[in-house]
């Protein structure tokens, strides 16, 4: 471990804090609804949109309605992008001819980015045409991002609003955040990537020649605007296989750093935005203050486990750190750093292969997704499941002081814990449900090139991964087969609609709450006592749960380490 290393970690943290009430002010006014200084060039386009579509975006929807027409929308997108991908050897811009995707490989992947996970089976650059990329991908990219956060603004509207039994208009909170939010900032960002050496074309490919007078063709695209949105909308589908480790997606230290931003800039945004619409903005800090301690502590294990290397290789005269699966432009820290970044939001984004890493420097983005990337997480994702474990909090603190548990003014009662555990019980259910059936299978035992705990572990990583909406691969598990394809497709829906609607449902029971305001004997929700309730009931709910599965896969890998044995 370095001094640059650390400092490279806090000078990212301090940045984040920085960004939370810039970026939560440009979201608050499209929570409410706000007029914006974009609203004058891209005004007519939104009205424009409502007209076409017959939409009245002042007609609110109860949690019902709200759910309801979210889940047709994204049904919608997930069968428009299977066609895609079906017919791709009979669609234009696929000028090397490329054939269409199979049945359970399109399955899989129109799951993957309709819910936001972006999981790849493939090589993009080898198996998906330009075409396949921008309609059948990026689309989503915006889209599924945009209904993350509209899930968010429903929830905080339930904690805002009193007595009504109305979260808002879907369709104008998804419009609003893709032409306000998503759509300006990733114009600007895709034109900086252009300018950093990222391609924008439509060229397919290129040939070379090179120094030593090999003739190479290199594979081109447009990259720059899918790796926009890609870091921003925390989806993390990588143009390339190598994804933000390929040059071409992120070619300097520079970029690394930015897109590691951009990655938590709209969750970091969305604590404030909470903290401002129940009125009260030190509840926002609050959150935040939660989410960095458990980021900090997870990004210093990742860095320090990297860094102290394998003792197995330090014994063969091999010093120094682990770089093994490392791009040599960003190191060990860097690398370490994006790793927990990636896995505490839901954007899967990778510049090094998880599954080089230590045992225990592995674990930590595994224990991130388990956890349901809540830490900062994923646009939207991340703040609705912070606040499922909010709610569990206030219920314990209500219990240890023989009073109703309150939280931002409003009771929190059997209903609402109820759901949020339902919520919160989905990953677990799925994570393990799906691990365990793989590893007795002989389809499941097919996929790990590794055996023992390591192996156990590439299982566990990809249901990890799909259920928590991640994306992100161990890499050393052979998925793309019809069995991986099903049953991880399966995961990515039940992890994403079987959470979103639980959190629609709490939404709706607290907006028809009457607003409780504080006494004496309230709870206080803003202090270090709550911050530290809420890390470690985070911690204990996620110890308990997956403790035994990283025992067999992780930790059961360092123990092995450490005394000389090998898979």
């Amino acid at each position: 471990m370095t001094l640059q290393g650390w400092t490279l970690i806090l000078v990212f943290t301090a940045i984040l804090v920085a960004l939370a009430k810039p970026m939560g002010l440009w979201l608050f006014a499209l929570y409410e609804g706000r007029r914006t200084p974009l609203h004058v060039v891209l005004g007519p386009i939104e009205r424009g949109f409502y007209k076409l579509a017959g939409i009245d975006p002042a007609a609110e929807m109860g949690w019902r309605r709200y759910a309801l027409h979210l889940l047709f929308f994204n049904l919608a997108l997930l069968l428009f992008t299977y066609a895609v991908l079906r017919l791709q050897g009979v669609l234009p811009m696929n000028s090397r001819g490329l054939t269409g995707l199979g049945a359970d490989g399109a399955f899989n992947t129109a799951i993957s980015f309709t819910t936001n996970t972006n999981w790849q089976w493939y090589s993009g650059e080898v198996v998906l045409s330009n075409l396949s990329q921008m309609l059948g991908l990026t689309i989503h990219n915006f889209l599924s991002a945009a209904t993350g956060i509209a899930v968010a603004f429903a929830l905080f509207r339930g904690f805002a609003r009193r007595s009504t039994g109305t979260l808002g208009n879907f369709w104008a909170d998804v419009t609003r955040v893709t032409l306000y939010l998503l759509l300006p900032i990733c114009c600007v960002y895709a034109l900086w990537l252009i300018a950093s050496g990222v391609p924008q074309t439509f060229l397919s490919t290129v040939d070379a020649t090179t120094l030593e007078g090999v003739k190479q063709t290199i594979i081109l695209g447009p990259v720059a605007s899918q790796e926009a949105i890609k870091m921003l909308g925390t989806n993390g589908g990588g143009f390339f296989n190598a994804n933000s480790a390929h040059p071409f997606e992120n070619p300097s230290a520079l970029t690394n750093l930015v897109e590691m931003l951009s990655i938590f800039a709209i969750g970091v945004g969305l604590t404030w935005t909470f903290g401002k619409a129940v009125g009260n903005p030190r509840q926002g800090w609050a959150i935040l203050a939660a989410m960095l301690i458990l980021f900090v502590a997870g990004a210093g294990v990742t860095y320090w486990q990297e860094a102290a290397g394998n003792p197995m290789l330090h014994q063969l005269g091999a010093a120094g750190g682990n770089m093994e699966g490392k791009e040599v432009r960003f190191g060990i820290a860097a690398s370490a750093l994006f790793s927990v970044v990636t896995t505490a939001a839901s954007c899967g984004a990778v510049n090094a292969m998880h599954d080089s890493f230590t045992a225990l420097g592995g674990m930590i983005p595994l224990f991130n997704m388990q956890l349901g990337e809540i830490v900062i997480g994923g646009v939207g994702a991340g703040i609705y499941g912070f606040l499922l474990y909010a709610l569990l909090a206030v219920f314990v603190a209500g219990l240890m002081v023989g009073r109703t548990p309150e939280y931002v003014g409003k009771k929190i009662e059997s209903r609402e814990v109820k759901l949020a555990v339902l919520a919160i019980a989905v990953l677990p259910l799925s994570i393990l449900g799906f691990t365990a059936l793989a590893a007795v299978l002989p389809q499941g035992l097919a996929g790990p090139l590794n055996k023992g705990p390591h192996g156990f572990t590439e299982i566990l990583y990809a249901f990890s991964s799909a259920t928590a909406n991640n994306g992100s691969a161990f890499a050393g598990l052979s998925a793309g087969t019809p069995f991986y394809n099903a049953l991880l497709g399966i995961a990515m829906w039940i992890g994403r609609f079987f959470v979103i609607v639980p959190v629609l449902a709490i939404a709706g029971s607290l907006a028809a709450k009457k607003h409780t305001p504080e006494t004496a004997g309230s709870f206080p929700t803003t202090g270090a006592l709550w911050i530290g309730l809420l890390v470690g009931i985070i911690l204990i709910v996620g110890g308990l749960t997956f403790l035994p599965s990283l025992a067999l896969g992780p930790v059961a890998d360092h123990l092995a380490m450490i005394h000389g044995q090998l898979f």
